[in-house]
C-alpha cells in the first residue's frame, strides 16, 4: 500500500505495538460499543520510558526495508521451500487461589484451549485447506510459518510449553505498563522461545505484541535490550484460542486476536499503516482510511490515491471480526521473512529450533534406541505434518503398562524412564489416527 503523503511515515513506523480491545470484557458489553485499539498510548508510555526509541523504530524500517529492495525474490523463493516452526511457550498467570482449571471466567485455562489456538495459529499461518485459514484470493500466501508449543524447557527438560503462575496481588494486567511485571512473574529466554502470556487484561484490551528491532544500527541494540524479557505477547484469556467456553463474545471467539498479534511480533503493521490512508509497506494491501472497526464483515471502501478501492477487510492485521479473516498477502510474507533475517532475536529463535529437530516423513517411522536399553528407552517418532499420536508399553503376555498421549504435535523424540520394569522383552506400540508401528526393545 503506497502513501501518497510521506509525512505520515513516523506515525504509522511508531505504531508497531498492535492491540486489540475485546469484543467483550464483560458479557454486559456489546462487541459493537468497544474502543479497539491504544497504540498510540502503549507507544507514548515506551518512549518516554526509553528516549530515542521513535528514532530506533524509523531506523528499523528502513533497515528492513532496504533488505526487501535487495532479496525480495528469495525471500519468497525461500518461503516456498523452507518451513520455519516458532517453538511457543504458553505463561497462564490467573489469581486462583484453589488452582483450579478451566471454567466460565477463569484465567486458568484448560491446555485444550491453549493447544486450540496453536492450531488456529497453524491453520492462518498455513492457509490451510479445509479450515477457515483457507483463502482462494490470488494474493493470498502460505508464510511457512508454523508454531509448536515448546517440547524443551531452556535446561533441556521435557516441557509441555505450558506454564502455570499463580498470583494473588493483582485481578487484571494493563498491557500498557504492566508487561515488565509479568515477565518478572515468568520468562523464558525470547531468543530460544515465542512467550505470550496469557491473563486477565483490565479496561477492555485483548491483546498486544511487541515489536522486532534489527541488527546493525547505531544504538538500537542497546535500547532494545531493556524490552529483551518483554518480547512476545499478551492475550487476555477470554480471547485466547477457538470457541473459549469464558468468552462472552460474538466476533472475536475464533482465536484471531492472537494471529494479529503475533503478525505484530513478526513485523506487520495494520494494513491501514495507522493514519489516514497511512503506509503498511506492503504494495499488495490496498490503501485503507482506517480501521474495519465494526461488527460485521460488511465490504468496507477507502479513496486514499483519487480514487475509490476496496478495503482488504478479511486481511489478519484489519481489526475485522474473526469470522471475517482469513489472508496474509505475498508482500506481508516478505516482510515476515525479512524480520526473521534481521532481528537477532527473531533469527536466534529459529536457529535454536532447528536444533535436535526431526525431519518429517510421510508414514508413520519409530525408531527405538538404545536396544538393549538399561535406565531409559528413547524413540524417534516421525510422521508428516502435525498429528495426535499415542504410545504404549507392553510386556510379552500382551499386558499394558504404560501409556501416553500427544495432540497436536510435530515429529518428536520421546524418553521413557524403564527403571520400574523387569529386565525382559518388551513392546514399543505407536499409534497415529491412521497408523501403527510397534518395535520390540530389550531391557537388560
Amino acid at each position: 500500500m503506497k502513501n501518497q503523503n510521506s509525512n505520515r511515515k513516523v506515525f504509522i513506523i511508531v505504531a508497531l505495538l498492535g492491540i486489540f480491545i475485546p469484543g467483550s470484557a464483560f458479557a454486559q458489553i456489546a462487541d459493537s460499543l468497544l474502543i479497539r485499539c491504544v497504540t498510540h498510548e502503549r507507544e507514548l508510555y515506551k518512549e518516554k520510558h526509553s528516549p530515542g526509541l521513535q528514532r530506533d523504530r524509523i531506523n528499523t524500517e528502513n533497515a528492513i526495508q532496504e533488505f526487501l529492495k535487495n532479496n525480495r525474490s528469495q525471500l519468497r523463493i525461500g518461503a516456498l521451500n523452507e518451513v520455519i516452526r516458532i517453538p511457543v511457550v504458553v505463561h497462564v498467570v490467573h489469581n486462583r487461589r484453589d488452582g483450579l482449571i478451566g471454567g466460565l471466567d477463569n484465567p486458568n485455562i484448560t491446555n485444550e484451549q491453549i493447544r486450540s489456538q496453536i492450531a488456529v495459529l497453524n491453520e492462518d499461518y498455513r492457509r490451510k485447506a479445509n479450515t477457515r485459514g483457507f483463502n482462494s484470493d490470488p494474493v493470498g500466501v502460505d508464510t511457512g510459518i508454523e508454531f509448536f508449543l515448546a517440547e524443551f524447557d531452556e535446561n533441556g527438560k521435557s516441557t509441555t510449553g505450558i506454564t502455570r503462575t499463580q498470583y494473588l496481588t493483582k485481578d487484571g494486567f494493563n498491557p500498557i505498563t504492566d508487561d515488565q511485571l509479568l515477565s518478572s512473574l515468568v520468562y523464558w529466554p525470547s531468543d530460544k522461545y515465542l512467550n505470550i502470556w496469557v491473563c486477565r487484561l483490565t479496561g477492555t484490551y485483548l491483546g498486544i505484541a511487541q515489536f522486532p528491532s534489527v541488527e546493525g544500527i547505531d544504538g538500537l541494540n542497546t535500547r532494545n535490550e531493556n524490552y529483551e524479557r518483554t518480547d512476545g505477547a499478551i492475550i487476555d484469556f477470554r480471547y485466547f484460542g477457538r470457541n473459549a467456553a469464558a468468552n462472552s463474545s460474538q466476533i472475536y471467539n475464533l482465536g484471531r486476536t492472537t494471529t494479529h498479534e503475533i503478525g505484530h511480533w513478526l513485523g506487520l503493521i495494520h494494513i491501514w499503516g495507522d493514519a489516514v490512508c497511512g503506509n503498511d509497506f506492503c504494495d499488495d494491501t490496498p490503501p485503507a482510511e482506517g480501521s474495519n472497526q465494526t461488527s460485521v464483515c460488511t465490504d468496507k471502501y477507502s479513496n486514499c490515491s483519487g480514487f475509490r478501492t476496496r478495503n482488504m477487510i478479511e486481511n489478519y492485521m484489519d481489526y475485522s471480526p474473526d469470522s471475517c479473516m482469513n489472508i496474509f498477502t505475498g508482500d506481508q510474507l516478505g516482510r515476515i521473512r525479512a524480520v526473521l533475517e534481521l532481528s537477532p532475536r527473531r533469527k536466534k529463535l529459529v536457529e535454536s529450533a532447528k536444533e535436535g529437530r526431526l525431519d518429517p516423513s510421510e508414514n508413520l517411522v519409530v525408531e527405538v534406541f538404545p536396544n538393549p536399553a538399561s535406565e531409559e528407552v528413547n524413540a524417534n517418532i516421525r510422521f508428516a505434518d502435525f498429528q495426535n499420536f499415542s504410545l504404549s508399553i507392553y510386556d510379552q503376555r500382551g499386558n499394558r503398562l504404560e501409556t501416553q498421549e500427544y495432540n497436536d504435535v510435530w515429529s518428536r523424540r520421546v524418553t521413557l524412564d524403564i527403571n520400574k520394569f523387569n529386565t525382559g522383552l518388551y513392546f514399543f506400540k505407536v499409534t497415529t489416527d491412521k497408523e501403527t508401528v510397534t518395535r520390540r526393545f530389550v531391557i537388560k
